[in-house]
């Protein structure tokens, strides 16, 4: 971990940026210059809580953009002589990944089907999805997402990370399997999981239940329409805009304070002439529509609040599969109900509709409105409500304590940005409900529980079956309880095991568990993500740890289009980084992402890939320059020239300024001040210093070391930005790696040059900008000679010129300079020709 020594010898002709990655990724992989030093203690160690990405089809360039934000960090630390723990993993299970399967390969699975295990999916997929068993739709989901891990993994590995890939984990693996099952356990030890028949969100397109961290609200048309009840008095008219539910109504409600409804218990249904309550509840809107409101179950949230509120029974019409139920409803007519028994939800709304009409018991016609809906954020219906058995882990939506719990822990997390907290406290503050933990779906971890089954092979939910912890993970589909065998699976008096599956996120939110580090040091990751993965996992850590799963967390903010729209693949206009990887290089794709504050939306600007494509090449021949002069031969030499001590006291101010701004997290701050002072390196210095480098004696040694030492540091601080070209150069004069070698600091520049006067080195290039302007005012060539220069300005500021003046004459091809003090308020250089 430190700088010492020189490297071996000889320059490439023409350096440029193509090509290193190939060159250097192979080597850093083989001479394991990024594994986790497991020797070392807790507290030399920097922990990253690394998001594992969907494995789902492919990366995107927002992957790209928050990745390479993480990356400097570890770089950063690793450097500062931390064991960098910085795991790759893969969030392979769930939803996307059972979709994407039975889309490429033409499949659905059938719990029911017995297991072949010589079953190959066809060539093409079939026009009509085949049906397989559960295995092998798990087989083939883990096949899909290995090679698609891998074609991540080459991406990565392309673009830098300086992951530890040894460390590499999925979600569905083996450890993953048995951490969420242990935690699970825990939590139901405890009694902060449990089960219960309710009212859940339900997507009818994946047949699953979705938890509220998973809504979104949707603009979708709609209509209101104006349904005729009867009561005692004459009609009762209620608007609605989901009048297919009319079967499923089990009550009227209005607000407490509508004199319009005062006395009125129960009126009929148009169309089924089912009796129907009459209640009164606060929630109710007495502006809204007709004042009154139906109640069925169920419609939306305000539904089942009002059922639970109110004691109410059920009338259940939609089925798991979208469509209404082929039975009616108890109460209901089954002769009314026909028309509507098997249609989707659109097709019974147009013939209830139709039959209203026909009744006389539609109010006029329906009027259009653009009304939020709730849809599962990768859903493409509309969510239902239904009925069904769920596993749910209190999370402070029912239990005031626990979210202020919550909500103080909030407070302790430091975040980057520290406004992201917000966000985090309205979800918090916003909970309505446990959360709901439990899939119906097949690629995901199953829970770890069997049922006893009564003598006529009913399940009793109150005896559960747990495994032995040592046989973690389980899938109770195929494993047995202890103390039962295979032959009492589904029969009278035996078991049957739990058929659903974790929530993604319940396995996700256990990453530092799963990589065991409790507490992390960092959790970087996307905005969005706050009150799904982080309040998660925050969640977890606080039931089972009683700490904070990490001390930092990182969030980074969007990259949009040029119309600054958010790149995404339901807009269609995201973008994948293999494109701009093979044109522009690795370094400078992660100069552009660099660019990116944390927390804020960034533009993919192919310029800004250009600049950084430029910093790279400029880095690798200005390199070349310097040790061509003798450079790395004259490191140890003294520094004694004003110049050559103003230029590695400038550095010294450049590199506090990049460690501050790493210590808070704040990666492109340290990448300005970096790249500002290497232009001002490379247009001024350089120049002011290059006739001086190439003579013998002290003086050129001078300028030699001062390169060199320059050159040193600032690749080092570059390093976590641009490693490929910064390890190229190192290669050329140093042993090592960068990425291995010491973060610079303050003390290794002052020791060096220890009276130095950084404004001489602003002096200089003031004073060289001036003699350039004067040549190219009258269309000179820079190289052109000056007979004759005067400088004007205060005697001060000329007395430090006159410490410079050689090399300002030097790079200024002045003959002659003449020093004119007081002659003006600042500095003036004229040229005479």
């Amino acid at each position: 971990m430190t700088d010492t020594g020189t490297g071996r010898p000889g320059l490439p002709e023409r350096p440029s940026p193509d090509g290193l990655e190939g060159k250097w990724a192979p080597r850093w992989q083989e001479e394991g210059t990024y594994t986790f030093d497991r020797q070392r203690g807790r507290s030399d160690v920097f922990a990253i809580d690394t998001p594992p990405p969907t494995v789902s089809g492919a990366l995107h360039i927002g992957h790209v953009f928050s990745f390479t934000h993480t990356d400097t960090v570890a770089r950063f630390q690793r450097m500062r002589g931390k064991a960098v723990f910085y795991p790759m993993g893969w969030d392979d299970n769930g939803l996307p990944t059972e979709r994407r399967v039975q889309n490429v390969f033409g499949v659905r699975c059938d719990p029911s089907l017995p297991y072949d295990p010589g079953w190959e999916p066809p060539a093409r997929p079939p026009k009509s999805p085949i049906s397989i068993s559960r295995r092998n739709f798990v087989e083939l989901c883990g096949r899909m997402t290995a090679q698609d891990e891998k074609a991540y993994e080459a991406v990565w590995r392309h673009l830098g990370l300086s992951v530890d890939w040894g460390l590499t984990y999925t979600t569905i693996g083996d450890r993953a399997r048995a951490v969420s099952q242990r935690e699970f356990l825990a939590n139901l030890a405890r009694g902060e999981a449990y089960s219960s028949e309710a009212p859940t969100l339900w997507d009818v397109g994946f047949r699953t239940a979705v938890a509220q961290a998973e809504l979104e609200d949707r603009d979708r048309p709609g209509a209101f329409h104006t349904l005729r009840f009867h009561g005692p008095a004459g009609p009762v008219d209620v608007d609605t805009t989901r009048p297919e539910l009319l079967p499923a109504c089990v009550a009227l409600v209005h607000h407490p304070g509508d004199e319009r409804f005062a006395g009125l218990t129960s009126v009929r249904s148009p169309l089924f002439g089912v009796e129907v309550p009459v209640f009164a509840h606060p929630l109710a809107e007495r502006d809204k529509g007709t004042g009154i409101a139906m109640v069925c179950t169920f419609g939306d949230l305000t539904d089942v609040t009002w059922w639970r509120d109110l004691g109410l029974g059920t009338r259940v019409v939609l089925g798991r599969d979208g469509r209404f139920l082929l039975e009616s409803p108890a109460g209901v007519p089954p002769e009314a109900y026909r028309p509507l028994a098997g249609l989707t939800v659109p097709a019974a709304r147009r013939a209830i509709v139709e039959l209203l009409r026909g009744s006389g018991e539609l109010v006029g016609e329906p009027r259009p409105v653009m009304h939020p809906v709730k849809f599962y954020e990768r859903g493409e219906a509309p969510l239902e409500i239904v009925t069904s058995r769920q596993w749910f882990l209190r999370n402070g939506g029912r239990d005031a304590e626990l979210r202020e719990r919550l909500l103080a822990r909030g407070r302790e997390l430091r975040w980057v940005p520290e406004h992201m907290r917000h966000r985090y406290e309205r979800w918090v503050a916003g909970l309505t409900g446990d959360w709901l933990i439990s899939r119906q779906r097949f690629f995901g971890v199953p829970f770890p529980v069997w049922y006893r089954l009564d003598d006529a092979g009913e399940p009793d939910y109150d005896q559960l079956l747990i495994p032995d912890d040592s046989a973690l993970p389980v899938d109770p589909t195929s494993d047995c309880p202890p103390g039962f065998d295979e032959s009492a699976r589904d029969q009278p008096g035996g078991f049957t095991a739990d058929p659903d599956v974790m929530d993604t996120w319940a396995t996700s939110s256990l990453t530092p568990e799963i990589n065991g580090i409790v507490p992390m040091d960092l959790r970087p990751q996307g905005q969005e993500i706050i009150r799904t993965w982080l309040f998660s996992s925050i969640l977890r850590a606080e039931l089972a740890h009683g700490v904070l799963p990490w001390h930092t967390a990182i969030l980074s903010g969007w990259v949009v289009d040029p119309d600054r729209k958010k790149m995404s693949s339901s807009l269609g206009n995201v973008l994948t980084p293999d494109q701009p990887l093979a044109r522009f290089g690795a370094d400078a794709v992660r100069y552009w992402a660099a660019s990116g504050r944390p927390g804020v939306d960034t533009t993919y600007d192919e310029g800004q890939l250009k600049v950084g494509r430029r910093l790279a090449t400029k880095l690798l021949n200005a390199s070349k320059f310097a040790l061509g002069l003798g450079a790395a031969e004259a490191l140890r030499k003294p520094v004694g020239e004003p110049l050559d001590r103003a230029m590695l006291g400038r550095l010294a101010e450049v590199v506090t300024t990049a460690t501050e701004a790493f210590d808070r997290f704040q990666h492109t701050e340290a990448l300005q001040a970096a790249e500002t002072f290497f232009w001002t390196f490379c247009d001024d210095y350089i120049e002011l210093v290059k006739d001086r480098a190439y003579a013998a004696g002290p003086a050129g040694d001078s300028a030699r070391a001062a390169l060199a030492t320059g050159l040193s540091v600032q690749l080092r601080l570059f390093a976590p930005f641009l490693p490929y070209v910064t390890e190229e150069v190192w290669s050329w004069w140093r042993y090592g790696s960068v990425h291995r070698a010491t973060w610079p600091t303050r003390y290794e520049l002052t020791r060096v040059a220890p009276e130095s006067e950084p404004a001489l080195l602003d002096l200089a290039g003031d004073a060289l900008r001036q003699v350039r302007k004067a040549k190219s005012d009258r269309k000179l060539s820079m190289r052109a000679e000056v007979p004759l220069a005067e400088a004007l300005g205060p005697g001060a500021l000329l007395d430090q010129l006159q410490l410079i003046d050689g090399d300002v004459r030097a790079a200024g091809r002045i003959a002659r300079l003449d020093l004119l003090r007081d002659r003006t308020p600042e500095l003036v250089v004229a040229c005479a020709f």
